[in-house]
């Protein structure tokens, strides 16, 4: 299993969400080209960077940085936050980034998200699909997490299905940044009904039973953020845990 430490960054510095509240922001480093290069040599093999600005306001705020730290690093960054046009993966693409996140437009518009997968590859592009357990199922939200979408995950999923996406990350919300662990049965049902799909899971990870768990579940790789950032393991513990 593939482990992606987190950088989420907002006014330019590095920090973590509770809950995918922007009220509750917890500030860990003011220098994001230094949590970089940490990650890369503890041997990283990804980095997982979300600009929070953009998806709060809904289009691109920090790319410049995300271009620059890209430019900095031989580590494979995959990134999005505000990702809402075609120039918006462009130009990520162009300025280093592996891999462009897509989520709120994913699902309020899978056709256009469609076309992109096929434009850029299925490999370049990834889904993310924020979730709220609701009733015992989950319903996507969108736009930093603040509306809801009316929709399942398997809905979702489901309009976006033509476009053959390979690659799909999936947050329950609730258990962002709160070092609760994360939702297994929701991953293994995950993979239990889209095997195609490589399934990064994220939110909750607090221990490095918690990866061993989500392995065991068939998770393609995971998200860690706060539990790296908090020193609850290190990111070389963790990569042999993967």
């Amino acid at each position: 299993m593939l482990i992606y430490p987190a950088i989420d960054l907002r006014a330019g510095e590095c920090v973590r969400l509770l809950h995918g509240r922007f009220d509750a922001v917890t500030r860990y480093d003011a220098d994001p080209l230094a949590r970089l290069a940490a990650f890369e040599a503890a041997g990283a093999e990804w980095v997982h960077i979300v600009d929070l600005d953009g998806a709060e306001a809904g289009e691109p705020r920090q790319h410049e940085l995300i271009g620059r730290m890209a430019a900095a690093t031989g580590v494979r960054i995959q990134t999005g936050g505000g990702v809402r046009k075609e120039e918006d993966v462009a130009r990520l693409l162009d300025a280093g980034a592996e891999r462009v996140v897509v989520g709120s437009l994913a699902v309020r518009r899978p056709d256009t998200v469609i076309e992109w997968l096929d434009r850029f590859g299925a490999d370049r592009v990834t889904l993310a699909l924020d979730v709220r357990m609701i009733d015992g199922g989950p319903m996507v939200a969108t736009d930093g997490w603040t509306k809801g979408s009316g929709l399942s995950l398997w809905q979702a999923l489901h309009r976006l299905s033509a476009g053959r996406p390979r690659h799909v990350l999936v947050t329950e919300i609730s258990r962002d940044g709160a070092l609760e662990g994360p939702n297994l049965d929701l991953a293994a049902e995950i993979v239990r009904r889209q095997p195609r799909l490589a399934y990064q899971a994220s939110g909750g990870v607090a221990s490095l039973a918690d990866l061993a768990a989500l392995k065991a579940a068939g998770a393609t790789s995971a998200i860690v953020g706060r539990a790296l950032y908090e020193g609850r393991f290190t990111l070389e513990e963790a990569l042999g845990a993967g």
